[in-house]
């Protein structure tokens, strides 16, 4: 089983660098599903209904979210009705949407799971305890978690927890592709930080000018999503077709001459 997955859309450079390039890495590399977190797809932070099926148009079969997924009101009834769309797991119970999905991937069913962390980020319920609950109610040996996170730490011991236990952990959030990608002593293929789909030149996807103000005068700054040539980073993963167990986790990153 071969799965694409590509690092958060930041905003319309974002979007318009996976319609760019998604299809040539679909073309070249052939996967089986497509995933993508969404989160900070509309305006660089949250997602709306018109923006979702954009992306689900061009291809993304799936897209998880991570702690953005209330800024836009608009997504929230999309959320409880569209199994495409997965919010962070181990969050409240009765909020809006589901933290995780069963999906038909060849002749086998691929779950997937996002589970945000609690390290710098709003409270959340604990993510290894979360993760205990469902993996007794996952009855496929096909499991992708993506880890919504702010510290590399957390991210590693969260992989390192769940060793054996899923296919894969991918971290998502901080923007910045890591070179720390491998495969596990179970079985269980991580990497830190997938990166975005954004604009390179910018401090994490957003205006320099605007981050660099609020450094500098620690007055409060309302950020933009920058401008320019876009920057479309992913990994490509191939699990066994019995076990669920990666076989290999490749980073790929393109970079766009134009915006």
């Amino acid at each position: 089983m071969r799965i694409l997955f590509l690092g958060d859309i930041v905003g319309r450079p974002g979007r318009r660098g996976v319609a760019s390039i998604l299809p040539e890495w679909q073309a070249r590399y052939a996967p089986d599903i497509v995933i993508a977190n969404g989160e900070n797809a509309a305006g660089g932070m949250g997602i709306t209904p018109d923006i979702a099926n954009e992306l689900f148009a061009l291809g993304i079969d799936v897209m998880t979210l991570g702690n953005h997924v209330w800024q836009k009101k608009e997504i929230y009834p999309m959320l409880d009705v569209e199994p495409r769309l997965i919010r962070p797991a181990n969050y409240p119970p009765g909020v809006p949407g589901r933290g995780w999905g069963v999906f038909p991937v060849l002749d086998k069913q691929l779950t997937i799971v996002t589970l945000a962390g609690r390290v710098f980020m709003e409270h959340a319920d604990c993510p290894f305890r979360t993760f205990d609950t469902l993996r007794s109610q996952i009855e496929t040996p096909f499991l992708l978690i993506d880890f919504h996170a702010e510290a590399t730490s957390e991210k590693a011991a969260f992989a390192l927890y769940v060793d054996g236990r899923a296919s894969a952990v991918i971290g998502t959030h901080t923007h910045v592709q890591t070179a720390d990608e491998r495969i596990l002593p179970g079985g269980t293929a991580f990497i830190s930080d997938v990166g975005m789909c954004g604009p390179l030149h910018s401090v994490i996807g957003m205006e320099p000018e605007i981050v660099i103000r609020r450094f500098l005068t620690g007055m409060p700054a309302k950020f933009e999503v920058a401008k320019g040539a876009p920057v479309i980073c992913g990994v490509l993963l191939d699990l066994d077709r019995t076990s669920g167990r990666a076989l290999a986790i490749q980073r790929l990153q393109a970079r766009l001459m134009t915006d």
